[in-house]
């Protein structure tokens, strides 16, 4: 077994790996699926998602996995259960991986011990592996090749773990990668160059807009959601000023009107419902990945490493 906490814990080839059996994925029916028997996996969600926690639970199921849905608002959590216990519970009663989206960054600290493979879904501000690694594979549909490509990340980049993750992977395979939003919500830890929104989406070959994080943040937003787009936001006029072969995405939910004007949601350049199909196949591949890996690594290994 093995652990999917965060892109930087995995190699180029073992990214460029599980990037093609997603593609393989993409392309063949459910008989070239690898489909262990008696596979259980335990989605645990302490946060709201739609995307995530139905791509993996579809993802599951198309592998044969069986599949238990954990609900924080229904479980031991509100009696002050640990996630620690938790996830020993799911382990105790048979399950082989547990995949966890969980409010606090690095949440899997406190799984030391654990003898199953635990798959990050999002752990507060901090990482969101799969979600890069469905970016990455939609480009390579777009680009075929990502090493000089030019990315643009525009938004909330100070709360946003998808603009943590994907910066930090398109840096490693070689893309250069373009930082635009909000002088407050600004992250000098985020590889990549600082430029203004239009510089950022006349430039780039693909416009990565983000939600803005509100449930993250300490005070309110400083302007209306009518300034924010037209200050930040991906408006009309500005798409007319991308390059002709860029294209739009976004890792959802999209708030219509505010980063992302709504007639641009479902045009010619989005790839927004691309984005979540593709979302299913490379959770199918890193499930596979992790459950079926000949390599051992404990959570404690795999934090001692990062930590």
């Amino acid at each position: 077994m093995a652990n999917l906490l965060s892109l930087n814990d995995l190699s180029v080839t073992e990214i460029n790996d599980i990037l093609a059996r997603a593609e393989q994925i993409h392309e063949m029916n459910e008989e070239g699926w690898f489909a262990p028997k008696n596979t259980l996996v335990a989605n645990l969600f302490y946060e709201p998602s739609t995307r995530t926690r139905f791509s993996f639970e579809t993802a599951e199921k198309r592998l044969g996995y069986q599949v238990l849905n954990f609900s924080s608002k229904t479980s031991s959590a509100l009696k002050g259960e640990s996630l620690y216990d938790t996830v020993k519970t799911m382990e105790a009663i048979g399950a082989n991986a547990v995949v966890i989206r969980h409010q606090d960054i690095g949440y899997y600290r406190a799984l030391e011990g654990i003898g199953i493979s635990v798959l990050n879904a999002g752990d507060g501000a901090g990482d969101h592996p799969t979600q890069a690694l469905l970016d990455l594979l939609t480009l390579r549909q777009e680009f075929l090749l990502l090493k000089g490509l030019t990315v643009a990340i525009i938004g909330d980049l100070r709360y946003s773990r998808v603009a943590k993750s994907d910066a930090e992977v398109l840096t490693r395979l070689g893309c250069r990668v373009l930082l635009s939003g909000p002088e407050e919500w600004r992250n000098e830890s985020l590889p990549g160059t600082y430029v203004t929104v239009d510089e950022a989406i006349e430039t780039a070959e693909a416009v990565i807009m983000l939600r803005i994080q509100h449930e993250r943040h300490e005070q309110a937003m400083n302007m209306t959601k009518e300034e924010y787009h037209t200050r930040y936001g991906l408006t009309l006029e500005r798409s007319m000023r991308m390059k002709p072969q860029s294209i739009i995405m976004h890792p959802g939910p999209i708030n219509r009107g505010v980063e992302l004007d709504n007639e641009l949601v479902e045009s010619s350049r989005s790839r927004y419902f691309k984005q979540i199909k593709n979302g299913v196949s490379a959770r199918m591949a890193s499930l596979e990945w992790a459950l079926s890996s000949k390599k051992i690594a404990t959570v404690t290994e795999r934090v001692a490493e990062k930590w």
